[in-house]
């Protein structure tokens, strides 16, 4: 993974955050205490990512934000050309080559007296902030520790997974779990002893050549879409499909997907190797392949700074 490059100075250099309408510095960004996005975590939110100043893939995000804003019966209050100037305009104040990006649509605040979603407001909020990573770059080449949890993931017909949230809670005492374990990340199975997804990450197993990735109670990640065409595209064997945890104990190689890193190979579960317990063949070609692309603006839309 090539080095970041030098990150602006001043007021925005820690990111810039967009809140009813005024474009502020990130650690200024308030939302209303009442807001039921806070209070219930009734929202919706996307992350696309900008690298080396090209923003990535940001028609497939607002489309798969814009899917998941009307799942939830939300309207976004502003349209979809002033969403993308809006992110883009995060993005040029900052200033950073490198960043992470977050749109966000809450329900709002219901009004005095009534608990009725259907009488709130809705409100979007967007913000730039440095490149988050899951993996850092000395992970990216050693490989991460990850640990099977014994936590369920949120079932399906409870909550859609694809609907991108902030019912998180199941993940976040999962990490609990694996920093317990001495491990660095954690996996959510459906109780019946089948993977799903992470925190942030889909999950891939390479076997003997052949590719899988859960297909059911995973959140369809643009890194993980992206992963599947690459496969295709060189002709690597691919299925979506249900996953055992034996599976992945057995798997030859092991690796993550997320706007948050990329693609991130694994090379311990629960402390003991995943075959020579070094990235495999398959894992550091995706990933090579991922990076030397991205760095040339694949996928990506040129942000404009001098504006």
């Amino acid at each position: 993974m090539p080095p970041r490059p030098p990150e602006p100075v001043g007021p925005f250099a820690d990111g810039v955050a967009h809140v009813d309408g005024q474009f502020v510095p990130v650690a200024e960004a308030r939302i209303p205490l009442l807001d039921r996005g806070f209070t219930r975590s009734d929202a919706t939110y996307d992350v696309t990512h900008v690298w080396r100043g090209y923003i990535f893939r940001l028609d497939d995000y607002l489309d798969r934000f814009e899917r998941n804003v009307a799942a939830l019966r939300m309207e976004l209050p502003l349209p979809r050309d002033e969403v993308r100037q809006v992110l883009f305009e995060c993005v040029r104040r900052s200033g950073l080559r490198d960043a992470y990006v977050q749109m966000t649509c809450t329900r709002g605040i219901p009004p005095g007296g009534t608990r009725d979603p259907r009488a709130c407001t809705n409100r979007f909020y967007a913000f730039a902030i440095p490149f988050v990573w899951i993996a850092d770059p000395n992970q990216q080449q050693t490989g991460l520790n990850l640990h099977v949890s014994s936590r369920r993931r949120i079932p399906a017909d409870s909550i859609d997974p694809r609907i991108k949230n902030f019912h998180w809670l199941d993940m976040t005492m999962g990490l609990f779990e694996a920093f317990d374990a001495s491990c660095d990340i954690e996996v959510l199975t459906d109780g019946a002893g089948h993977l799903t997804e992470g925190p942030g990450f889909n999950i891939f197993l390479v076997s003997r050549g052949r590719l899988t990735t859960p297909a059911e109670g995973v959140f369809d990640g643009m890194t993980r879409r992206t992963v599947i065409e690459l496969c295709h595209e060189l002709d690597l064997p691919l299925a979506e499909t249900s996953v055992r945890i034996e599976d992945l104990r057995q798997a030859d190689e092991v690796f993550l997907s997320s706007t948050a890193g990329g693609i991130m190979p694994v090379t311990r579960i629960d402390s003991r190797s995943v075959g020579n317990g070094a990235p495999g063949l398959t894992t550091s070609l995706l990933q090579q392949i991922y990076w030397d692309r991205k760095a040339q603006g694949w996928h990506g839309e040129a942000i404009d700074y001098a504006t």
